[in-house]
């Protein structure tokens, strides 16, 4: 049967139920609010139920939407996977979000270090995945998009443990995106380059501490790198997330999109 050709007047997502994890904050909140205002249901995941309770009761868009909360821990994907059934309606977006191990060099890095950011950032995206997509399927729609991070094409100095993981993270949805394309079912990632977070705020606060330099010093190196010349909103990302969720996105699969103000040096 021949692709549905949406126009562009039609890119909202009234209709759509978006699944977001990592949503109380940072990207996650960001994505959440900019795909509410779009008009899709949203399911907000993290671990705090009260942070999410917050958030969802400021969502913009149709008040009557009937936006829920998930509290889910994903380091523990073993009771995840059990968790996951309390979703009772299928999922049309979902938006793999998690926070990343912490900095340091690779040579330093302890193996359960490995193991915890394998399962926060690769396995728990993976069984929220496989859950969600018999749904897509019946519904002959869904558009998985993965928050990973430039160092997949640039490894990050001092991210040894995230660099390595996030790679795999990116050989993942590669992997899927061919075998789910058949399906109506899209799965993309976008690369946020330098964004004004908690979490690069912490970063920087633990590279000055390992080096000697000042907080200020080292946030000036990182700007100075972005030829944009300044950090990333998280709205902007979301705004990537956002057209990706889409139908306009529908012939766009196992892509990796930088949003990154052209920090990247690679193609």
């Amino acid at each position: 049967m021949p692709a549905k050709i949406f126009r562009m007047s039609e890119q909202n997502l009234n209709g759509y139920h978006a699944l977001v994890c990592g949503a109380s904050r940072g990207i996650g909140r960001a994505c959440a609010e900019t795909l509410a205002a779009r008009g899709a249901r949203l399911t907000l995941v993290a671990r705090n139920a009260e942070a999410l309770e917050s958030v969802r009761d400021v969502l913009p868009g149709d008040k009557d939407a009937g936006h829920s909360v998930l509290a889910l821990d994903l380091d523990d994907t073993q009771a995840l996977a059990g968790r996951l059934g309390e979703l009772r309606e299928p999922v049309h977006i979902l938006v793999n979000n998690a926070g990343g191990p912490p900095g340091g060099p690779l040579i330093d890095a302890r193996p359960d270090e490995f193991r915890r950011g394998f399962e926060r950032l690769l396995i728990a995206a993976h069984l929220i995945t496989q859950h969600v997509v018999p749904g897509m399927r019946e519904a002959g729609y869904g558009r998985i998009i993965n928050i990973i991070s430039t160092s997949v094409r640039e490894p990050i100095p001092g991210l040894g443990v995230s660099n390595t993981i996030r790679a795999a993270c990116a050989g993942w949805a590669k992997t899927l995106a061919r075998e789910l394309a058949p399906d109506a079912i899209t799965i993309n990632n976008v690369l946020p380059g330098f964004t004004a977070t908690d979490r690069l705020a912490s970063l920087f606060a633990t590279r000055a501490e390992r080096t000697g330099q000042s907080r200020e010093a080292v946030e000036k190196a990182a700007l100075d790198s972005v030829p944009a010349g300044r950090f990333a909103t998280p709205a902007e990302i979301a705004a990537a997330v956002a057209f990706l969720a889409g139908p306009d996105a529908g012939y766009i699969t196992g892509s990796s999109l930088a949003v990154d103000g052209g920090r990247l040096h690679a193609l």
